[in-house]
């Protein structure tokens, strides 16, 4: 089992906080959401033109790697669509640069459903896995928004041809927002499964609180033995909202 943190949970951190935290508790490696003051990726300083080399040693050196970057960008806003399109792309140029495998890209950039145009998903996404293609990275869409819903997830996944194309599990949403069972979420996307986001709650009185990692009540062990099993061989990431 391979495990990386989001850095989504360290804010303030520098680029070397990361990666010696992760060396030092044992970690595969790390996940991108924004370091220190920067949440867009391509405008952090250890991965300009200027420092890109050395960034990559060091993690060479460390024994570490990038799992994922993870975009902002949201498709099915029709308001934010090209602006979104822009910042995937740039997160796919920089991916490359890097050898990261994977650049998160979402439908809506909330947890829960939300109103979001699916068809406009469908097409940028298709654009994006064009882009990527070739670049040895691939686009993932992200299990939120419209897409908790991961039938029509998988729609979008049929529709699109290229086979440089997946879908980032975040195990929570699907099961807290459409009451999805794990079995059910794995047959409906299961094989384009690349990168798994963890993460617990419980809900009380209607109101969802989010926990760490083994003290809410989602069914993390049977999610993580069902994707043993289906083969998956990826990373899990804790993520902390």
């Amino acid at each position: 089992m391979k495990l990386c943190f989001s850095t989504l949970a360290c804010p303030r951190w520098s680029f070397d906080d990361i990666v010696n935290t992760a060396k030092d508790f044992g970690y595969d490696a790390v996940e991108i959401r924004g370091v220190g003051d920067k949440i867009y990726a391509p405008d952090v300083t250890a991965f300009n033109a200027k420092h890109i080399e050395k960034t990559k040693k060091r993690l060479a050196t460390l024994d570490l790697r990038i799992a994922c970057l993870t975009s902002g960008a949201t498709l099915a806003d029709e308001k934010r669509f090209s602006e979104s399109m822009a910042e995937a792309k740039a997160y796919i140029d920089l991916a490359a640069e890097l050898g990261v495998p994977y650049v998160r890209v979402m439908s809506t950039g909330t947890p829960d459903f939300s109103e979001g145009n699916a068809e406009l998903t469908a097409v940028g996404y298709a654009e994006l896995c064009r882009y990527a293609d070739g670049k040895n990275v691939t686009p993932l869409l992200e299990t939120n928004g419209v897409l908790c819903d991961t039938a029509l997830l998988a729609r979008i996944m049929e529709y699109v041809p290229c086979e440089n194309k997946g879908v980032l599990w975040d195990v929570h949403h699907p099961y807290r927002y459409n009451g999805e069972q794990p079995e059910e979420t794995i047959a409906n996307v299961g094989k384009y499964i690349k990168h798994v986001h963890l993460k617990d709650s419980v809900v009380s009185d209607g109101v969802l609180t989010y926990k760490i990692t083994g003290y809410g009540d989602l069914p993390l062990k049977k999610i993580v033995k069902l994707l043993e099993k289906e083969g998956y061989d990826g990373v899990f990431s804790l993520e902390w909202v």
